[in-house]
C-alpha cells in the first residue's frame, strides 16, 4: 500500500521544520517531515552554545533550545514529524521508499521539499596522510559525542580550520575538558567574522596559525601529534595532541537529489534551483544548506519560509521547474546560489549567496549578459573565504530572460 501525503519534507533540520510549520494548515492535506535521526532538529540539537535563532526567531538562544522550538512550532502547526525514518530511494517522480521500525513503505506526495542539509568532509575525503589512530573527528562527530553521548574526547586538541564552526568546536572541546592548543588555517586570516574571531581569541585564548596546513597525523592507537607546514616557507613543526578536529569543508547531503535525477550544480554539488527554490523537476524543491553549503542555521531556516509560495503554486498546478537563464561565476568566486533566474521572483532575503576563495576587502560585484554589463553593486562588507558572501539581488534587475546566461564576477 502506498501512503499519500500532500507535502513531503525530507530532512528535519531548521529549514525542513520551518517549511513544515509554514505549510501545515495551508495545503489541504498532510505535511509530513521525514527525519533519519531519532530526534528532529538537525545540527543545532547537539550544538550546545548560544547564537541560534537570531534572524528567523529574533532570539539569541542555544542550539538545543532552538531545535526544540522549531520542532514544537512544526507540530503545533499540524505537521507530522516522523523520526527514525530513512528515505532510501525513489520509485516515481514524487514517490519514494522509506525504511523505519514499521518496515519498508512507499510514500507518494503532491510536492516534495528536499532539506537534507550538508556535512563536513571527514579525514579520508581530505586525504590527510599519516597514521590512522583514534581521536580524529569532525565538528559534528565531536558535538554528537560530547552533547548527546556525554563522552570524553581527550586532553589536547588541534582544530583544523578557523571558520565560525571551528569556534563552535573550540567551545565544545572546552566543555568536554579538552584544551584546544591550536587552530590552523591555510588562509592569511581566520575565516570567521571579525566579531567572533576577536571574541574567540580574547575569551578562549586559542592561538591561530595562519597560512598553515596539516600534512600528517601520527599515533598508535590514539593521536599523539600532528605535523604542520608553513605554506609560505615550507618549514614544518610537530605539535603534541591527542585529538584532531577537522572543521568546515562542507558538502551537501545530495544523494537523494542525485538519485531523483535532478540537474546538479557542479560548484555547490547540490541541486540547481531558481529564485523560488524550485529544482529542475516539477513539484520538487530544495532548500537550506543542501543548496548553499554552508550557511548559518537561521538563514537555512528562512529558506523554509521562502519556499512556501512556490510549493503552494505547484499544488495548484501553477508551478514550473527551474529553466531560466543560468548564473555563472568567475574565480575567485567558487559558487553562487540560486543558480537560475526566474524574473519576477527574488531569492530568499533578497540576496544572492556566493562563496569566494580569496579575501577582497572592498569588493565590487559585476553582472554581465551577452557581453555587456547589466549591473554593478558595492556591498558594504568584505568578500572572504570560509563564509557566505551576500550580494543584493538588484544586481540582476536589468537581466533579460531571453538574452542567455548571466556571469557574476568581482571587478578587478
Amino acid at each position: 500500500m502506498i501512503e499519500h501525503v500532500r507535502v513531503a519534507i525530507i530532512g528535519g533540520g531548521p529549514s525542513g521544520l520551518t517549511a513544515a510549520a509554514a505549510l501545515a494548515g495551508r495545503v489541504g492535506g498532510e505535511v509530513r517531515v521525514f527525519e533519519r535521526e531519532a530526534e528532529a532538529g538537525g545540527i543545532p540539537r547537539h550544538s550546545d552554545h548560544p547564537g541560534y535563532g537570531i534572524r528567523d526567531l529574533k532570539r539569541f538562544i542555544s542550539g538545543p533550545d532552538y531545535a526544540r522550538r522549531l520542532v514544537r512550532s512544526a507540530v503545533d502547526a499540524g505537521a507530522v514529524v516522523e523520526t527514525g525514518t530513512m528515505v532510501t530511494g525513489w520509485s516515481g517522480p514524487r514517490r519514494f521508499e522509506i525504511t523505519s521500525r514499521r518496515g519498508r513503505r512507499e510514500i507518494e506526495a503532491d510536492a516534495v521539499v528536499l532539506a537534507t542539509g550538508a556535512r563536513e568532509r571527514p579525514r579520508p575525503a581530505r586525504r590527510i596522510p599519516g597514521d590512522r589512530p583514534d581521536g580524529v573527528l569532525t565538528t559534528g562527530q565531536l558535538q554528537n559525542l560530547v552533547h548527546l553521548h556525554h563522552r570524553g574526547v581527550g586532553s589536547r586538541a588541534v582544530v583544523v580550520g578557523a571558520e565560525l564552526v571551528s569556534w563552535s568546536a573550540v567551545l565544545t572541546l572546552r566543555e568536554a575538558g579538552c584544551e584546544p592548543v591550536l587552530m590552523t588555517t591555510e588562509h592569511p586570516k581566520s575565516e570567521s567574522y571579525a566579531a567572533f574571531r576577536l571574541a574567540g581569541r580574547l575569551a578562549l585564548r586559542v592561538p591561530v596559525a595562519t597560512r598553515t596546513r596539516l600534512v600528517s597525523i601520527a599515533g598508535r592507537g590514539r593521536v599523539e601529534s600532528v605535523t604542520l607546514e608553513d605554506i609560505d616557507t615550507g618549514r614544518r613543526r610537530v605539535v603534541a595532541c591527542d585529538t584532531v578536529v577537522t572543521t568546515g569543508d562542507w558538502i551537501p547531503d545530495n544523494e537523494l537529489a542525485r538519485a531523483a535525477g535532478l540537474r546538479m550544480d557542479r560548484a555547490t554539488r547540490g541541486p540547481e534551483v531558481d529564485m523560488s527554490l524550485a529544482t529542475s523537476q516539477e513539484g520538487i524543491f530544495a532548500i537550506g544548506n543542501l543548496v548553499h553549503p554552508v550557511d548559518t542555521a537561521d538563514v537555512a531556516a528562512l529558506d523554509g519560509r521562502h519556499v512556501v509560495e512556490a510549493v503552494l503554486r505547484s499544488l495548484t498546478g501553477d508551478g514550473t521547474p527551474a529553466t531560466g537563464p543560468r548564473l555563472q561565476i568567475d574565480a575567485p568566486l567558487r559558487w553562487i546560489s540560486p543558480q537560475r533566474l526566474d524574473l519576477g521572483h527574488a531569492p530568499s532575503r533578497g540576496k544572492l549567496l556566493l562563496w569566494s576563495d580569496e579575501l577582497v576587502r572592498f569588493p565590487v560585484v559585476v553582472a554581465e549578459q551577452g557581453g555587456r554589463e547589466i549591473g554593478r553593486v558595492r556591498p558594504p562588507w568584505p568578500c572572504a573565504p570560509g563564509r557566505v558572501f551576500r550580494v543584493p539581488f538588484r544586481l540582476l534587475a536589468k537581466a533579460d530572460p531571453a538574452a542567455g546566461d548571466v556571469t557574476v564576477r568581482l571587478a578587478r
